[in-house]
């Protein structure tokens, strides 16, 4: 479901899949390709979401932000790169997140993360606010620690998890035809 927020609609590049029990709500843009799947909300209602192309957002899951105010002057938006796969029942707020990341289920990414390009996030973690992640890294564990670097093998799977989910939108995409 898109819902606007005070005036402001969610927008969509090309051959995006919203399943019908997700929620996408006010300033929020999904790139090219993405895909939001079953009970995910993004609420864009007191800052911005920005989803890069071939990014998904599995059931479960929860994107947001934080408002300006005496805390976070300005607010912080959260920023998803592109050919990202946002794992079961995550949780994203305020946080930036690079390209070819995975973030494995149930992982919690707090306000002002900043996740690098090529970073595996192991389900379960949680990322506490202001930490930054850097690239080629597997991180797991509450508080989340650098565990190893990734091997080639596990980088090209950031790549192939996000192309898959590409497959599969565009499979439920056709049978919804």
């Amino acid at each position: 479901m898109l819902r606007s927020f005070e005036g402001i609609s969610p927008t969509l590049g090309t051959n995006v899949y919203l399943d019908p029990q997700c929620c996408v709500i006010g300033d929020v843009h999904l790139g090219d390709d993405c895909s939001v799947w079953p009970f995910a909300v993004l609420r864009g209602d007191v800052n911005r979401i920005r989803v890069g192309a071939r990014s998904n957002i599995q059931d479960n899951s929860v994107v947001h932000v934080t408002h300006d105010g005496p805390f976070s002057p300005g607010g912080v938006d959260t920023v998803i790169g592109e050919d990202v796969t946002v794992g079961h029942g995550v949780i994203l707020h305020a946080c930036k997140i690079g390209n070819r990341v995975l973030v494995g289920m149930g992982a919690r990414v707090l306000d002002e993360v900043v996740v690098e390009d090529d970073v595996f996030i192991a389900a379960g973690a949680l990322v506490t606010p202001g930490k930054r992640l850097k690239s080629g890294w597997l991180y797991a564990g509450s508080p989340a620690k650098p565990m190893r670097e990734l091997s080639a093998r596990e980088l090209e799977n950031l790549r192939y998890s996000a192309a898959h989910y590409v497959r599969v939108k565009n499979r439920h995409i056709a049978s919804s035809t």
